[in-house]
């Protein structure tokens, strides 16, 4: 039996590719699920929101996100997020652009 060769060292994870616009500059946080991506910036209170290939940006206001939810059900789904207030329909947040 040959003994077993050293391991090659892990490289670093490479960043997102940016979906959002350049002026947001880099998110909080961000996540995916299906068609669906997000990218919060805390201070620039934005929240980013691609569905389907398309970017709308929305003005968080005294929100703090803290994680999305999507009700499962196609494009038309319902949105939602967490935050220090608890859950809040994204129609609740001003639109900024789309």
């Amino acid at each position: 039996m040959k003994p077993m060769k050293p391991m090659k060292p892990m490289e670093p994870m490479q960043p997102a590719t940016p979906w959002w616009p350049d002026d947001l500059g880099q998110p909080d946080t961000s996540g995916a699920q299906n068609d669906l991506r997000y990218a919060y910036f805390a201070s620039r209170h934005r929240l980013a929101v691609s569905r389907g290939g398309k970017t709308t940006v929305y003005d968080t206001g005294e929100y703090e996100v803290r994680g999305v939810q999507q009700q499962q059900g196609g494009e038309g789904a319902d949105l939602t997020f967490s935050s220090q207030n608890g859950e809040v329909p994204l129609s609740r947040l001003k639109l900024v652009n789309s």
